[in-house]
């Protein structure tokens, strides 16, 4: 039986209680659909669907990393997985030729779209927690791995009921009404939601503010964990490490030999880290001399990790601490994401005449001895508008690229490169 959505808002159960650190707004009671509750679903079921998904956020994950962002230094850090989930949600609200090219550009699923996004985050809550309870001098053994969905619309605008049916079924949210107008009380409140659901790594919202805007998404991932075989601070030593200008710099760098997944071929060699529980880290070399892997090399590097058996590595790793900014309007548009960008029409579900205006994602990581600490933030605004030998040696003395991949879904949730792990 078709369930009807009044045109009422029920406050959703459990909304989160912002505790904020630098302002003292908060958003209003999260409002959801009446009446719908977030269906069950089991990853199990969409085998085919995770494997595009995966490919999906593969595909974001180069686009970021071709980009670069802010930095300037060739260090990247990004969120595939935050960007891909931010587009899912947007896509949620699109029809026509906009939601056909994002289906397209993504690589999303044909059938079972939003049933198996539910089922793959419903995957990646078991490890949900607080991250204002981490603490990130010591990640715990038990990984934190927090998502969250901020949708802000202006209360002036209607919101479309199918839109928020969606939203409650498959991804068990709503939306915070605000005033956009009112920049005094929105942006602070914006910014303390990306606080809160970023352990405070990330203060405010990627995209530029603007008061003329009436809807804005937003995705935070936050991600601890401990090595499942911690390094020891006694052997970290201060070493060279080639720079992509051929040049030499002397960093701490973490070693120790571990029981790893380990791989190589033509051009490169790689390595998995594991955490404690749940996750790895997935480290990529290349040759010396050779480019950064590409999009094949990374997946071909996937494959074979993924069938390698542990056995003894001795690893060289650097620790660093970066920091990244994107102006994610421009690497749609590299995407090839043009209806997406432009259309005032095909986002009517969400709200009548929509335009996206700004778009960014900010991201950090922190990689030391007893492990990692990664936050991202992904934001759109829209306005509406009319084999291996015995001991195997791998040395990341040079610039090198990263993931952390989700074990049980393979999801990227961040993917970096380090050209010099001096800087931030």
């Amino acid at each position: 039986m078709k369930q009807r959505i009044s045109a009422r808002f029920v406050a959703a159960g459990a909304a989160i209680v912002l505790a904020l650190t630098a302002c003292s707004s908060s958003p209003p009671a999260m409002l959801k659909a009446d009446g719908v509750e977030r269906v069950s679903a089991e990853g199990s079921a969409y085998p085919a669907e995770f494997a595009q998904l995966r490919a999906s956020a593969r595909m974001l994950g180069a686009a970021l990393l071709a980009d670069g962002g802010n930095a300037g230094n060739g260090n990247v850090v990004s969120s595939p997985g935050s960007l891909l989930i931010a587009l899912a949600l947007l896509r949620a609200g699109a029809s026509g030729p906009t939601a056909a090219e994002m289906d397209s550009v993504l690589g999303l699923p044909a059938e079972h779209r939003d049933e198996a996004l539910n089922a793959l985050l419903a995957s990646l809550e078991t490890f949900d927690g607080d991250p204002g309870s981490v603490d990130e001098k010591n990640p715990p053994r038990r990984p934190v791995l927090h998502t969250a969905n901020g949708l802000f619309v202006d209360k002036g605008e209607p919101t479309g009921e199918g839109y928020l049916q969606s939203l409650a079924r498959f991804y068990g949210t709503g939306v915070y009404p605000v005033d956009f107008q009112d920049e005094a009380a929105t942006k602070p409140a914006i910014d303390a939601w990306v606080n809160q659901n970023t352990g405070g790594r990330i203060k405010r919202g990627p995209a530029k503010y603007d008061r003329r805007d009436t809807f804005s998404v937003l995705n935070a991932v936050y991600f601890a964990s401990a090595w499942k075989v911690p390094f020891d601070p006694a052997d970290t030593a201060d070493l060279p490490f080639t720079t992509p200008d051929g040049g030499q710099v002397s960093v701490p760098t973490m070693s120790g030999v571990q029981d790893l997944a380990f791989a190589q071929s033509a051009g490169w060699q790689a390595a998995e880290l594991p955490y404690a529980e749940g996750f790895v880290m997935r480290l990529v070399l290349p040759d010396a001399g050779a480019s950064m892997p590409g999009p094949q090399e990374a997946a071909d590097a996937a494959l074979a990790l993924d069938a390698a058996a542990p056995a003894p590595v001795q690893i060289f790793l650097p620790r660093w601490d970066h920091k990244n900014d994107f102006e994610l309007r421009k690497v749609f548009t590299d995407l090839g994401l043009q209806e997406m960008l432009h259309t005032e029409t095909d986002f009517n579900a969400i709200q009548r005449g929509l335009k996206i205006q700004a778009a960014g994602q900010s991201a950090t990581i922190t990689v030391a001895e007893k492990g990692t600490v990664a936050a991202a933030v992904t934001q759109i605004n829209a306005r509406a508008v009319s084999g291996v030998a015995a001991t195997t040696v791998i040395h990341f003395d040079r610039p090198f690229q990263y993931e952390i991949i989700h074990a049980e879904t393979g999801l990227p949730l961040f993917m970096g490169r380090v050209s010099d792990p001096r800087s931030s």
